[in-house]
């Protein structure tokens, strides 16, 4: 195993292939729609919309962790952690940790203020490395969210 570095446009396919294995786990298996080519086009240009870090074992990216700024009006500048995925077979052997060290290291590295994602209130194994790592899990705040259907509906009311 060696460190997390920077994903490289090459990285993308595995990079899909995990945020495939992702959304079976959280089991919801037809809701990615974001492609290769949009991850090759929005990550690495000359305004990448995200950073993302993998960690690889024999070559293999097995781990990672996609971020991207916002803006937060109480704290300013933060960093917010889309996706931290590790390949199943690879799960409770550090990467995870290797990946959010590195996702924090980062953060401090370019002045955020705060980072922050969301966990499923069913993944108790993923809440408990959050919270052993000092993470506030807040488990009063409900995420909300438009989706494409959801924007469309809203401007039709207008």
């Amino acid at each position: 195993m060696i460190n997390p570095r920077i994903a490289t446009k090459q990285d993308m396919p595995r990079v899909l292939e995990l945020i495939n294995q992702l959304a079976v786990f959280e089991k919801e298996p037809d809701a990615v729609e974001v492609t290769l080519s949009d991850l090759e086009r929005d990550g690495f240009n000359s305004n990448p919309k995200f950073t993302c870090f993998v960690l690889e074992i024999d070559n293999v990216v097995e781990g990672i962790a996609l971020v991207y700024p916002r803006y937060s009006t109480w704290k300013g500048i933060v960093l917010h952690l889309e996706d931290l995925i590790v390949n199943e077979k690879f799960r409770g052997k550090g990467i995870g940790t290797q990946l959010l060290d590195a996702v924090v290291k980062y953060g401090k590295k370019i002045g955020v203020k705060r980072i922050s994602w969301e966990v499923l209130d069913w993944n108790e194994p993923a809440i408990k490395f959050y919270e052993s790592k000092g993470a506030n899990v807040m488990r009063d705040w409900d995420v909300v969210q438009l989706d494409e259907k959801g924007i469309e509906n809203y401007l039709k009311q207008l």
